[in-house]
């Protein structure tokens, strides 16, 4: 029976009368209409090409935007929201500049911080989209719609750099590749630039984004401007006039170049591409395309994946669980890794605590050894010094004792001299006292 019902094909009914859902469409537009849109532009080109210029031009306005010099040493992206509003649509439009792009000696690395700063974007997207309780209605997204590929009118080719970072980024955004300040060229040289580009591209794979020609009411007019790729365009913000009308543009010595004037550029071409006619492919493009690629590439990279139509179909409950498994069992591992590590590491360290202390152990029976041995050598000195020392005193005692009995002698003898010499003149009084006394 059920096997029937599938089988069986769906039938078309015509209605009677007016139901009402005809308005859905309607209902649509109010609703888009009231909680706005988004457009985000990414500008890729050398600092002082006229990226500004031309998105000023572009929404007949000046955003304001911070010069950039050429001594950058890496490429900074600089990113500004602006409300615009015309009519009674709003617009909330996002502009990123890549300052410095180009400026560095070593260009290699110049397009990484450009394909971080779109896959940052999708990114935030992905994580809000995983998220239990999400607000993808209410969601600023901040996801590239279009990238402004910004080349310079040398004349003869594309530089290495713009094939690289073209190559690059063709599979994260939608490229369109614009010849800036071809007014200094002539119809025929920017003729031949363009048709070299295009096949420098095509040979290197680069894949740009084409006006979808499948719709009946646009498909001519994206016909035609896939075939002016690249657009060669002029910006200006000056009002020119030019006979009885003030137009954009910009004035020489010989004459001026109307930036809307389709016969001096392609200025009008990009426009009614960018903002009238595919503004609306550009952001879907961005969503099935190349946030899809992004999405499924991050899924398959947790171990998500779809089932074929012959295979069991899987539960999400499950997968879960093995993916929980799968983590434990990795985290496990690697605390096993780095436990053992730590194990290591303090190994490494006892060992080379105990050679530092062996060696200071060394060091202090040296010095110790040392030691002991100036203690003995300053023993024996002071030994030799007091045997110095006491040899000496017993010299000076003697020395002074044999002064003394020399002094002591010389003062003897003059007493015993001057005694004699009393003793001898006082005899002959003394012999005539003795006679005198005998006389009588």
């Amino acid at each position: 029976m059920m096997a029937a019902d599938e089988n069986e094909e769906m039938r078309s009914l015509e209605l009677s009368g007016q139901v009402g859902f005809n308005s859905l469409p309607h209902q649509e537009v109010r609703k888009l209409v009231a909680q706005g849109f988004c457009f985000n532009i990414l500008c890729v080109g050398e600092t002082g090409i006229g990226k500004s210029t031309l998105i000023n031009t572009l929404f007949n306005t000046t955003f304001e935007n911070e010069e950039a010099d050429h001594y950058e040493q890496q490429v900074k992206l600089r990113s500004q929201t602006y409300e615009l509003q015309e009519h009674t649509v709003k617009l909330k439009l996002t502009i990123v500049h890549t300052a410095g792009f180009g400026d560095q000696i070593n260009k290699e690395e110049s397009c990484n911080p450009i394909l971080n700063y779109i896959e940052a974007q999708f990114e935030k997207y992905l994580e809000e989209e995983l998220k239990i309780k999400r607000s993808l209605f209410n969601y600023d997204d901040t996801r590239i719609h279009v990238c402004l590929y910004f080349i310079a009118p040398t004349g003869h080719t594309l530089k290495s750099l713009d094939l690289v970072t073209m190559k690059k980024l063709d599979s994260k955004v939608n490229i369109i590749p614009v010849i800036a300040k071809a007014d200094i060229m002539s119809k025929s040289d920017l003729g031949n630039l363009k048709k070299k580009i295009m096949n420098e591209l095509q040979s290197y794979g680069v894949q740009l984004y084409q006006f979808p020609t499948e719709d009946e009411e646009i498909g001519e007019i994206n016909a035609s401007l896939n075939a002016r790729l690249p657009f060669a365009v002029v910006g200006s913000t000056e009002d020119v006039k030019i006979g009885n009308r003030m137009v954009k543009a910009r004035s020489y010595p010989w004459g001026s170049v109307q930036v809307e004037n389709e016969e001096h550029c392609d200025f009008v071409h990009l426009r009614e591409m960018l903002l009238r006619v595919n503004m609306d492919d550009l952001r879907e493009q961005t969503h099935f395309r190349h946030y899809e690629l992004y999405r499924r590439c991050k899924l398959e990279e947790m171990g998500f994946k779809d089932t074929d139509p012959d295979s069991q179909s899987f539960s999400l409950q499950e997968m879960y669980e093995a993916k929980r498994k799968e983590f434990l069992k990795e985290l496990q591992h690697r605390e096993e890794s780095m436990r053992q590590m730590f194990v290591n590491k303090v190994k490494e360290t006892e060992a080379e605590l105990k050679e530092k202390e062996k060696e200071l152990h060394e060091r202090f029976e040296q010095l110790k050894r040392m030691h002991q041995e100036e203690k003995k050598n300053l023993e024996e000195k002071r030994r030799e010094l007091e045997e110095e020392m006491n040899a000496f005193n017993r010299r000076r005692v003697a020395a002074e004792t044999l002064m003394g009995q020399a002094l002591q002698g010389c003062s003897h003898q003059p007493l015993k001299k001057e005694k004699d010499k009393k003793n001898f003149f006082s005899l002959p009084s003394a012999c005539s006292l003795t006679s005198g006394r005998n006389l009588n």
